[in-house]
């Protein structure tokens, strides 16, 4: 930190002060520097990485790593053993981990609680040298271990691993450290320093902040539970079930990176019984959530009612899923559809919150996109990820088997459906569902208007001269509102589609796919049901999670309690 300010003053009001004053606050100097994307590796055949990382893979399957629940740095194994396992090979086993009982929850609310009042105190810089450090252990020495633990643990193919527990788990730390000193260059008007000096600074917020984190993306794991952290707050951590392995790879490089023990606390649990416990906490201080829009639903609700335990009001941030959608109008380039198309609804089987699964067609594009869509289909592999020629591999568990399943069944008996291309699915060896591309009649039907969470892609087909009409069913036909993406060649249209469509998404997409957006380029997050579009990866996350506190120092002694124009 920065030495006490010191003010002097040698004629205030026409006095003359005999000393400087020191200023009791400190502002920290945090030193501004660029921040770049981390680059993604390519993987090809001969390349360093691509042999670190089989190295890596061949170690991590060979194990079922145990993993404890950490309480401020203690230990704890409570109850029966849970298993995490290879989705596309579920008999193979990966971690072995314990369910937090609702006695061990309110220990970790306690020990965060506890903690953050120290970490509150430690300087923006030592936190920020922390994060920094974090950054380089992830994209050097630990880089194929968060790879290889994602793939095998949640059936990600090495491109989207790499995007996701390397290049973007990595962003997530370096840009939030970037916009934390953006932010902090902010200081109020002092119209007279020499008198007066006005200051903000950030604090954390009183209690703990809980940090819900989804199986999708190892990377939004460490940015649920480690930006709150970042700006002074203790966690409670509950990672998912399906993405123990990774998210565990993560905790202990932020322990290696020098975090103390207590500020975050790991604790996998049972869904409702966390849910129970840390609403009924008074030090709740905030639900960072990404998730299903029940179960945040479920928490928005169990907090109104518990309002009046609380010390703070908390602050709930939810990421809920979308029903995201690329519209093609009749100018648009068919490769380019067809292409974007494909990625977004298909890779990692469509198990993104920003994939696509409804697409609506101009009757007049519909040969071309359709036959494209159906060969570009049939070519893409599914199978072990570990197997670098693999498109993608199985969904997560068989709950999802299930649901995913269950919507394609549904499609088959429906006269109004037809399924195009793909339908079929095995669950004996691993959760394989094979990429669906289905037809339908009604814009209404639930395969376009319910989150299927899966690889199922319907399409709707409008006549060319009802494109108006269409488009109004983007926003009207669902709740959600999370991505999507227009395709046209026609600029007329693309102005008049952007203001219709404005509601609609809160990542949208010019003539590119409805995924893949990138830490400081395209800040993600959603409205309507989608949730509370506080946009990760943005300039804003990172003020979500303080409470700033306003401070005025004055240096002159007051000596009146009347003003000049009484005496007039």
């Amino acid at each position: 930190m920065s030495a006490m300010l010191t003010v002097c003053s040698r004629a205030l009001r026409g006095r003359s002060l005999e000393r400087c004053i020191s200023s009791v606050v400190e502002i920290p100097k945090l030193q501004n520097n660029n921040v770049e994307n981390e680059p993604v590796l390519a993987y090809r055949a001969g390349s360093r990485e691509r042999a670190e990382l089989a190295d890596e893979l061949k170690r991590t399957a060979a194990v079922t790593e145990e993993i404890p629940i950490v309480i401020g740095g203690q230990t704890i194994k409570d109850g029966e053993p849970q298993y995490q396992v290879m989705p596309h090979d579920h008999s193979r086993k990966i971690a072995k981990f314990y369910y937090a009982s609702e006695k061990t929850i309110q220990k970790a609310i306690e020990a965060s609680v506890e903690a953050q009042v120290r970490w509150d105190r430690t300087p923006l810089n030592e936190r920020i040298r922390i994060w920094q450090n974090a950054a380089e252990l992830m994209a050097g020495a630990h880089r194929q271990k968060l790879n290889a633990a994602t793939m095998l643990g949640q059936s990600k193919t090495v491109v989207q691993a790499e995007i996701d527990s390397a290049a973007e788990l990595i962003d997530f730390f370096r840009f939030n450290v970037f916009f934390l000193k953006e932010n902090a260059k902010y200081q109020p008007i002092s119209e007279n320093p020499t008198v007066t000096r006005n200051s903000l600074r950030f604090r954390g917020i009183d209690g703990f902040i809980a940090a819900i984190s989804p199986f999708n993306f190892t990377a939004i794991g460490g940015n649920l539970a480690y930006t709150p952290a970042l700006m002074g707050n203790g966690v409670v951590w509950k990672p998912s079930d399906t993405a123990l392995l990774s998210n565990w790879r993560i905790f202990n490089i932020m322990r290696e990176a020098g975090l103390p023990d207590g500020i975050v606390n790991f604790v996998p649990a049972d869904g409702p019984t966390f849910g129970r416990v840390i609403t009924t906490s008074p030090f709740l201080a905030g639900i960072n959530f990404t998730g299903s829009v029940p179960t945040f639903n479920w928490l928005w609700n169990e907090v109104g009612k518990n309002l009046n335990l609380y010390r703070n009001y908390p602050r709930l941030i939810g990421e809920c899923g979308g029903k995201n959608y690329h519209f093609v109008h009749p100018s648009a380039d068919v490769a380019t559809v067809v292409n974007a198309s494909i990625r977004s609804a298909f890779e990692y089987c469509g198990q993104k919150c920003s994939a696509c699964s409804r697409i609506y067609i101009p009757k007049s594009l519909y040969e071309p996109i359709k036959e494209g869509l159906l060969a570009e289909r049939a070519k893409l592999k599914i199978g072990d990820p570990t197997d670098f020629s693999v498109f993608t591999a199985a969904v997560i568990d068989d709950k999802a088997f299930a649901r995913i399943t269950g919507y394609i069944n549904g499609a088959k008996k429906n006269p109004k459906n037809k399924i195009l291309g793909g339908g079929e699915f095995d669950g004996s060896k691993g959760y394989f569902v094979q990429p669906t591309i289905i037809e339908t009649s009604d814009p209404h039907d639930k395969l376009m208007t319910e989150e299927i969470f899966g690889p199922v892609l319907t399409m709707y087909v409008y006549d060319d001269h009802d494109v108006m009409k269409t488009l109004a069913l983007v926003g009207s036909s669902t709740k959600f509102a999370l991505t999507g993406a227009v395709f046209s060649k026609d600029v007329n249209f693309l102005q008049i589609a952007l203001e219709e469509l404005k509601m609609t998404a809160g990542n949208f997409y010019i003539n590119d796919k409805s995924t893949g957006s990138v830490v400081g380029q395209q800040p993600f997050g959603g409205g309507r049901m989608s949730g509370t579009n506080d946009k990760a990866g943005g300039p804003n996350y990172v003020m979500r999670w303080t409470s700033p506190q306003s401070i005025k120092e004055t240096f002159v002694p007051l000596r009146e309690i009347d003003y000049p124009y009484m005496r007039d």
